[in-house]
């Protein structure tokens, strides 16, 4: 501050003596000064008034300002602004409005909020905050992590407003025990059972051999391969992979075992606002129904 007040004396001291000042000049009104073998001359003329009329109002506004605003040493400002009571007072005209919007909210089951547009911006906002890293903005999943698709409508503990708001609130943890103990040439037979279960491309006589191996992970996938929601454990016969599902992928699966967790969010984020994002991310996995109704009546 001290700088700044010694930069404002020395700048106006000139402001007021450089219009007085007297330097020498030839009979043409020019200092002596040329350039450009004569072609160019320095000339010295007085500064314009309206120059001088707006830096004196400059001058005038800087001083203004360190009466009116702490900052001068101990000076508080005749004003008693300080940057604290601004958040202050925006914080609190925030929250009045931010509670009574989330009253509107509590009055609504998550499907339903689903459907509220000041819910979904307010979601939109904490998805990105909060969920994105790991599920992308766009809610598209990333095998690389193991982060679930959150815009298909296929569910590893279930898709209710319920499932989700319990899977944000208190965060998934999910395991598969590697099942290299089975051997190499098992695991490559296992694996091409589990792609027939999708009817995707596979080896029928390797999908034939590895099929009594698959009463090892009936106990968490099902008998049928269906998966377990209260488990987490995926659903095999749909085309749908948390990492991937090529077949160098589910050997992996099988044979390294797999490890995911999502954290819990209740110490970062209030109930409300869980309530909030859960509306959201059932929304991203119920866009096509809004689209479909449209179709049936349209036709």
């Amino acid at each position: 501050m001290f700088l700044v007040v010694l930069n404002l004396g020395i700048t106006f001291f000139l402001f007021l003596w450089a219009p007085r000042a007297k330097i020498p000049t030839l009979p043409d009104q020019t200092s002596g000064h040329v350039w450009a073998h004569g072609t160019v001359r320095e000339g010295v003329r007085n500064l314009p008034l309206w120059w001088l009329l707006f830096s004196g109002a400059m001058f005038l506004a800087g001083f203004t300002y360190l009466v009116l605003y702490p900052g001068f040493g101990s000076h508080k400002g005749i004003l008693g602004w300080t940057s604290h009571g601004e958040l202050a007072r925006d914080e609190a005209i925030n929250n009045a409005k931010m509670d009574e919007l989330l009253e509107r909210f509590r009055q609504y089951p998550i499907e339903q909020l689903a459907n509220d547009p000041a819910a979904l911006q307010m979601g939109g906002r904490l998805f990105v905050d909060n969920c994105a890293a790991c599920h992308g903005r766009g809610g598209y999943g990333n095998v690389k992590v193991g982060a679930p698709n959150l815009i298909d409508d296929d569910w590893l503990y279930g898709g209710t407003g319920a499932d989700i708001l319990a899977s944000i609130h208190d965060g998934r943890s999910g395991l598969m025990p590697p099942w290299a103990s089975l051997g190499e040439d098992n695991v490559k037979n296992l694996a091409q059972y589990v792609l027939s279960l999708s009817d995707s491309p596979h080896d029928a006589a390797k999908a034939a051999a590895g099929k009594p191996l698959f009463t090892t992970c009936a106990a968490c996938h099902g008998a049928e391969g269906k998966g377990n929601p209260a488990l987490g454990a995926p659903n095999l016969t749909d085309h749908v992979w948390l990492h991937g599902g090529k077949l160098e992928d589910i050997e992996h699966s099988i044979g390294g075992g797999r490890q995911g967790a999502m954290p819990p969010w209740n110490k970062r984020l209030t109930n409300d606002q869980i309530r909030v994002l859960a509306a959201y991310v059932y929304h991203l996995s119920h866009q096509g129904d809004a689209a479909a109704g449209q179709g049936h009546a349209k036709r």
